[in-house]
């Protein structure tokens, strides 16, 4: 900011107003800021000139000189920018002037109270005339030239002279800036933005180079400022086409910070289109252009799962059908795990037509659905539902491999016509590259085939390539389900999962029946490696030996054979317990089976017998192991397989079901019932129905979690005016998570804290910033530094009256504390 220019005379007369006024500056809020700072940008910044020239011929400062403001950017981290104006004095004499002056003013933008300091240092400079041309042409073919240490500083100087250079100028830096993908460079250009656009001068960034250093910006990970930049185009109504703000979004969606910032940024684009518009007018195309398509949704959507915010996903797939858009295959499998996330298992159930029904959908994603369809079946505790659809899969599977048609499967399968059109486009090392931080390193757009590519074809490739690679991400969350040539099959995880569902509950004979079923589906390739035998050694080896004996029964009773291990494995757990009967039991039912136990099992069962001071039985025993010429080196089988388990060996099935039993917790399915009837009645806008459905949750014993408590604040959001609810509602939250296990999450305390800022409640609103910051949430600040001016402007502005009341000047306080935490002070 140039401050003009002035002669030396009238300077000493001004150096004491102006020293006072530095003097006062500390602790005064903005307005009183800046009216202070008027005098002092007239005169003051001259004060060390002034001071200097008492000691020199009044012909040594004949001439005028000028102050310009030269402003450079530290970047703090979260979108925070400090700004530092250096201010320095520019002669136009070839006389010698006795001073140098420095004054530097640091505003940390809201982040604490401004701090300025005053210094001078005396010395002897030469001051000489600069063409402000010249500086321009050598500024222009540094920049060219990629000097861009040079091009600063001839940009410096250009800004003490003249200020901004001309437009064509300006534009030429920053994609320079931008095109070298360096992040220092990317911050200096974005302060320059942030600079032009402060100072009124937004009428010289042109709308190609706005959306260009925003793609630059979120292809390095500098998602805060490339959705700044975005957002700033929106509003200066320099719409950016979908097709090119979509590919900033892909980049945006693969950290968790951007990937929130995505779906932000889809929703408030989302919200103009809301309304409606006229196609037909041609004022309203570059509008209409930048509206979000399936590409946009679909890559928000995706980024939302893949960092775990699906309550804000599925607030973008209520938008949907009210601007109008298009729903593809992609998008099907995308809302399938939305849905499952979520626990709508109703609308995963309608959308299974669907999902039946769309001609081009690929195994993969009917590997996706089933799977999330499964995972929502368990999640509510339908274990008959869940069942059935295994053995649905089974039966399927034996009659495809069965048919003729299983050929053809497989040769379709193996060919491209059956991959879905990401895995087309995606290779591995991509992904890879990726994933190292190194995919905007290999693919760079230079501004110039940039330009030309008038309809950003090469930008919405790139988006869909980034697409293809999120769901690639996605398609390895799949854990349930496997695809054979083509054909759905259970892992052994859900069988893992099912199993440790139904010995919760205890149901032994269901788990055994559908077990039976399953092995008759697919013959195991021998008795004891059979899944019925491998969970009834995972029971034993639990100690739970009535579950393992009832499921021994269930199997000998349906008729299904099996080894003496499983036999001789129990009666060893029982003979440790000196659980006689059921020893006795179990021999006779092994008999009866013909089963022939090997001779560590006769050593137990006589080590037994002498313990108990029955040497009869126990000579009987031996006599019997005899008789039947039972070798000494018996069946180590179990032996091997626990000790496989204790060591972390490949137990297979049995070591993953040991696992999830022990580490997993218990699944309460009841909380998926009631947060599905709370999420309804909030929907509909029904709190009453809704807080009573909480009451009764709670008196049921089901604890409410973060998905309880989002549904409630955000169905109090929607009615309006709610607020000394949803305060409530935080204190109850606050109270329940100290004693008890659950946690805030991001979404969760998101929506808490948009509440009370759009409530002017700033006192709670800190409370949760505090909490955020804690636990190292990301913020959105500009969203809500854009919140509070447009509902709080006037607030807080001016000085405090002089009388006010304690609960008055506390609210003060923490009105003020927040909007210096928005940067607004």
């Amino acid at each position: 900011m140039s401050i003009g220019e002035v002669g030396i005379g009238p300077l000493a007369a001004g150096m004491k107003e102006c020293q006072a006024l530095l003097n006062t500056m500390d602790d005064l809020d903005e307005d009183s800021y800046n009216k202070k700072m008027l005098p002092l940008r007239k005169l003051g910044y001259l004060v060390t000139a002034a001071a200097a020239s008492r000691s020199a011929p009044s012909s040594v400062f004949s001439c005028s000189i000028k102050i310009s403001q030269v402003p450079d950017f530290q970047f703090l981290g979260n979108g925070t920018r400090r700004c530092i104006h250096r201010f320095i004095v520019v002669g136009c004499s070839l006389t010698k002037l006795i001073m140098q002056s420095t004054i530097l003013i640091c505003r940390p933008d809201g982040l604490s109270n401004p701090l300025r300091s005053f210094s001078s240092v005396a010395g002897t400079i030469l001051v000489q005339a600069r063409d402000i041309g010249r500086i321009s042409m050598e500024l222009e073919n540094a920049v060219e030239e990629h000097r861009f240490d040079d091009a600063w500083k001839l940009h410096e100087q250009h800004m003490l002279m003249e200020g901004f250079p001309r437009k064509s100028l300006v534009n030429k830096f920053l994609t320079a800036f931008a095109e070298s993908l360096d992040l220092w460079w990317l911050e200096k250009a974005y302060g320059l933005v942030e600079q032009a656009i402060e100072e009124g001068k937004q009428n010289l960034l042109e709308k190609e180079t706005l959306i260009y250093l925003a793609f630059c910006l979120a292809r390095c990970g500098l998602v805060v400022p490339g959705s700044t930049v975005l957002r700033k185009l929106v509003e200066m109504e320099q719409f950016p086409p979908v097709s090119a703000w979509s590919a900033i979004l892909a980049h945006m969606s693969q950290t968790a910070p951007g990937a929130y910032l995505a779906a932000e940024l889809v929703t408030e684009i989302g919200y103009l289109f809301q309304d409606g518009m006229d196609p037909r007018k041609k004022i309203n195309a570059p509008l209409i252009a930048m509206k979000p398509n399936t590409t946009a949704f679909n890559i928000a959507l995706a980024g939302c799962l893949l960092f775990h915010t699906t309550r804000k996903a599925e607030q973008l797939l209520d938008m949907m059908p009210r601007i109008g858009v298009k729903v593809d295959t992609t998008l099907l499998v995308i809302m399938a795990h939305i849905y499952e996330r979520n626990g709508r298992r109703e609308e995963l159930k309608k959308l299974k037509r669907h999902i039946d029904e769309a001609p081009d959908l690929s195994d993969v994603q009917f590997r996706q659905f089933y799977n999330c369809l499964l995972t929502c079946h368990l999640n509510f505790g339908d274990l008959e539902a869940a069942s059935y659809m295994v053995l649905e899969m089974l039966r399927k599977a034996k009659e495809a491999q069965n048919s003729l048609a299983a050929a053809t499967m497989v040769f379709e399968a193996s060919g491209s016509g059956n991959q879905s059109p990401p895995e087309q486009v995606l290779s591995l090392r991509k992904l890879d590259d990726l994933d190292n931080g190194k995919q905007h390193q290999r693919h760079s757009i230079c501004f110039e085939d940039f330009y030309r590519d008038r309809n950003f074809s090469k930008l919405e490739a790139e988006a869909k390539e980034l697409l293809g690679i999120l769901l690639v991400k996605l398609q390895r969350q799949v854990d349930l389900i496997t695809t054979e040539c083509g054909i759905l099959q259970p892992t052994e995880r859900i069988y893992v999962k099912l199993v440790k569902g139904f010995l919760e509950v205890g149901k032994t004979k269901d788990l055994a029946e559908f077990l039976i079923k399953a092995e008759k589906e697919d013959s195991p390739a021998s008795t004891d490696d059979s899944v019925l035998v491998h969970v009834i050694n995972s029971c034993i080896l639990l100690g739970w030996l009535d579950q393992a004996h009832d499921l021994l029964d269930e199997m000998r009773l349906a008729g299904v054979k099996t080894g003496s291990a499983v036999y001789a494995s129990l009666v060893k757990a029982y003979c440790k317990e000196n659980r006689a009967g059921e020893v006795a039991s179990l021999l006779r039912d092994a008999r009866k089976a013909g089963i022939q136990l090997d001779s560590s099992c006769y050593e137990v069962l006589i080590q037994s017998r002498v313990l108990q001071d029955d040497n009869q039985g126990a000579l009987n025993l031996f006599k019997e192991m005899k008789e039947a010429k039972i070798p000494r080196s018996g069946n180590q089988e179990f032996e091997m397989l626990v000790k496989g388990c204790a060591d972390k060996g490949e137990a297979g099935l049995m070591g993953k079901l040991l696992q999830e039993i022990k580490e997993g917790q218990k699944l309460d399915s009841g909380v998926h019932d009631w947060n599905h009837v709370i999420h309804f009645f909030c929907k509909k806008r029904l709190m009453q129905d809704a807080e009573k459905a909480l009451k009764k949750m709670r008196s049921l014993g089901h604890l409410p979690n973060a998905q309880t408590f989002h549904s409630m604040v955000t169905g109090y959001a929607a009615i309006g005016g709610k607020y000394t609810e949803v305060t409530e509602l935080w204190g109850e939250m606050k109270s329940f998570a100290s004693a008890t296990a659950m946690k805030f999450d991001q979404e969760l305390l998101d929506s808490v804290l948009y509440t009370f800022v759009r409530g002017g409640f700033f006192s709670r609103a800190n409370e949760v910033v505090e909490m955020m910051e804690r636990q190292s949430m990301f913020i959105d600040k500009y969203k809500y530094r854009t919140l509070f001016l447009k509902y709080h402007k006037t607030l807080y502005k001016g000085k405090a009256p002089k009388v006010q009341s304690e609960a008055q000047l506390k609210k003060r306080e923490a009105g003020l504390t927040f909007k210096k935490w928005v940067g607004l002070c």
